[in-house]
């Protein structure tokens, strides 16, 4: 009965975005569960430190390899293998499986050997014994890029034959890992029960696809022929799209090197105001750009110039529509969220305060950086990687500019720092250095997202600008409204029940939150902001045209 539910095989398109979103959404609460769960148990602290360090490499792995070749490459080859010759499309993935698996085991043992070497890069700052417990928890973690490495592989397969219900239901089976990594692991073996935990969440991420993966046609098979045509260009597809992920993932590497110097915590504050931030993002941004964007790659195979410029300025305007007063929220009610997801156990004040701004200083760049997904899927409808790859490139470049530059200048007094201090509100805390990493990431966003822009602008020409000028004024002075109403609810809301407790803030921040995004509908509705009508229907609209 299991079985037949995993292998549920979606024949409308709807129905397998509505699969995805949900299970988006449904993976996105549970990392939340998870960081609250890593806040009440050890606090933002060294031990947390230790964790996100070690995390960083076999993620970087991950991201860079396996991502950026399901995307670019894996899931497209194997269509027009497909399409041919069913039997050549096996045994290209027997042949690709197999390669990608010796590979990563091959990269996972060097790193393994050199991880004293790579942590004391990665984590410079930290003391002997801290940088030890790290090379510890990172080798442990270097299987999971093997797991999830394969079973990303099998996911982008997968997704050829409709089975997204198991390939959505695997990113929530890793995140169930980690939890009970915490809540299990730790207690029988200390911190690197989290490093186990998260083996587990890759074992498990593998494991519920594999039955359903042999189910629609796959065996292993023993070969390992590295000349094959169709990994070739697997290969060849994938290193610009690499590159770009390798850049982007390089800015949280200097991130974690630069925290590692500063005091105790700096890299899990950072990592969870990061964490918070990329909720929005994906639900919102993730979701428009996922769903436009097979509509886009088929507008340009086609030829439609025109219409591919429709498809976009209308998506970007929407994205707009959703993400700015979302950010506004999210800054202003950013005590209130820190408290609420992350406010238990060990997350003591210091960490709230700090966490807290850290937060209100990533949704200042949350809209660059949801863009910048969006117009990094337009660059790949157009089947250009370059662009998109030199750009992070040009990004990683000044985000590390700014990480030194704003740290160096908030471990003095200056304007700067007793700026931050005052808009913060963060007087009184001896050392607010780590604000510094959050404030250059965003910066770097923004300067990306223009970059993009302007190279889109030279690419396809004028993607009705003027249009999304005149939106975006509409969207800035309603989400003003909205902000003023938020603010005083925000307010107003502790004269009626104690916001001291868990409760208190809950209802406060629900509240003023639903109040306020009713007040912005509300304004954009009677200043006709022609978005209303169009995005309830964009999504469904996308897919079931094509």
């Amino acid at each position: 009965m299991l079985k037949k539910i995993l292998d549920f095989k979606t024949s409308v398109i709807t129905t397998s975005a509505f699969i995805l979103a949900f299970a988006t959404f449904g993976s996105a609460l549970l990392g939340l569960l998870r960081d609250r769960l890593l806040a009440g148990r050890f606090g933002a602290g060294e031990e947390l430190d230790i964790y996100f360090a070690a995390f960083r490499i076999p993620d970087f792995i991950a991201m860079v390899l396996i991502m950026g070749a399901i995307s670019a490459a894996i899931v497209p080859v194997f269509s027009s293998y497909w399409l041919r010759d069913k039997k050549e499309a096996w045994r290209f993935t027997a042949t690709t499986l197999n390669l990608f698996l010796v590979f990563l085991i091959f990269i996972s043992l060097i790193l393994f050997i050199f991880a004293p070497f790579i942590v004391s890069l990665i984590a410079p700052g930290f003391a002997e014994g801290k940088k030890e417990l790290t090379v510890t928890l990172t080798r442990i973690m270097f299987l999971s890029p093997i797991l999830l490495g394969i079973s990303n592989i099998i996911s982008g397969i997968l997704q050829v034959f409709h089975r997204f219900l198991v390939t959505s239901l695997a990113p929530i089976m890793y995140n169930l890992g980690i939890i009970s990594g915490i809540l299990f692991f730790v207690p029988l073996l200390g911190i690197s029960g989290l490093a186990w935990g998260v083996v587990f969440g890759g074992f498990l991420h593998l494991l519920i696809q594999i039955p359903i993966f042999l189910s629609v046609g796959f065996r292993p098979r023993k070969i390992l022929d590295f000349f094959h045509p169709g990994f070739q260009k697997v290969i060849k597809l994938m290193i610009p799209r690499s590159i770009g992920l390798a850049s982007s993932q390089f800015n949280l590497i200097v991130i974690t090197a630069i925290g590692s110097t500063l005091a105790a915590g700096s890299i899990a504050v950072f990592n969870l105001a990061h964490n918070l931030s990329q909720f929005l993002i994906t639900i919102i941004a993730v979701s428009f750009s996922t769903a436009v964007f097979p509509s886009l790659a088929m507008i340009f195979s086609q030829g439609n110039k025109e219409e591919f410029i429709n498809k976009f300025s209308s998506v970007f305007r929407q994205v707009l529509y959703l993400i700015i007063p979302l950010s506004a929220l999210l800054f202003i009610l950013r005590a209130q969220m820190v408290k609420v997801i992350l406010g238990t156990g060990q997350f003591d004040w210091l960490d709230t305060r700090l966490t807290t701004a850290c937060l209100g200083i990533f949704a200042l760049g949350m809209l660059a950086y949801g863009l910048v997904i969006l117009f990094s899927k337009a660059f790949y409808a157009l089947q250009n990687t370059k662009i998109p790859s030199f750009l992070s490139i040009a990004t990683m470049i000044v985000n590390v500019g700014l990480v030194f530059l704003f740290v160096w200048l908030l471990k003095f007094p200056n304007f700067f720092q007793e700026f931050l201090i005052s808009n913060l509100k963060l007087r009184g805390i001896e050392s607010i250095a780590v604000v510094g990493l959050p404030l250059a990431f965003s910066i770097a966003g923004i300067f990306q997202l223009s970059l993009l822009i302007i190279f889109l602008y030279k690419k396809i020409g004028d993607f009705r600008l003027g249009e999304v000028w005149r939106s975006f004024q509409k969207i800035v002075l309603a989400t003003l409204i909205m902000a003023v109403v938020t603010y005083f609810i925000r307010n107003f809301i502790p004269e009626l029940i104690n916001t001291k407790t868990f409760l208190g803030v809950f209802i406060q921040a629900i509240m003023a939150g639903l109040i306020g995004f009713l007040i912005y509908f509300l304004a954009t509705c009677f200043l006709k902001s022609p978005e209303i009508k169009n995005i309830k229907f964009l999504i469904g609209r996308y897919f079931t045209r094509y």
